[in-house]
């Protein structure tokens, strides 16, 4: 038996098994696999015994959440995609927000407070994952928030002016939640 085959034939343990788990939501996040598909591989990856059947999972995936840079093109803005696995992710203040942008949340939470953020464009689109997580979103009067997907709430008190800014949330939560408003919430 070769390296490579004593290698793959290794016990996968709890720890693999989750951050198989948050390459295969990152994946989702930004678009390389679709909610079935992800589904299926979560199934997959739950019932992996050995490194090798993890590997297989996501045998076609960059080897991290590498973004794909053409030769001479510059890299995306920063913003552009949020990760927290197992901890917490916040952004408050002054900060710039991209025209799209994804936030992926692993056993953990997320704050995104979007009332001091300057938008790139009238139309922002946020993809949001949030597995066994919550993740709030923040807005700041006459803005107006479309929310789809599945566990996605949107709770904005006022008519926003014609011609607002708008922020279409995107959102997936497997046993969580992603909340959009116009008030922080106080524990």
């Amino acid at each position: 038996m070769s390296v490579e085959q004593q290698t793959q034939a290794v016990r996968a343990s709890d720890r693999d098994r989750d951050e198989m788990l948050v390459r295969l939501h990152t994946a989702f996040a930004v678009g390389r696999l679709s909610e079935a598909e992800l589904d299926e591989r979560i199934g997959l990856v739950l019932a992996a015994r050995t490194h090798g059947q993890l590997w297989a999972v996501a045998a076609d995936l960059p080897s991290e959440d590498a973004r794909v840079v053409r030769e001479g093109s510059e890299r995306a803005p920063a913003g552009r995609l949020q990760v927290a696995y197992k901890g917490s992710l916040k952004r408050a203040g002054r900060w710039r927000l991209p025209e799209r942008s994804t936030v992926a949340v692993y056993k953990g939470t997320g704050l995104l407070d979007l009332r001091a953020a300057e938008l790139d464009a009238q139309v922002t689109e946020l993809r949001v994952l949030a597995y066994k997580s919550t993740v709030e979103i923040v807005v700041p009067p006459g803005i107006r928030v479309e929310a789809d997907g599945v566990g996605v709430s949107a709770e904005v008190h006022g008519v926003p002016p014609a011609g607002a800014p708008v922020v279409h949330i995107r959102g997936y939560a497997y046993k969580g939640a992603i909340e959009a408003k116009d008030r922080i919430r106080r524990a």
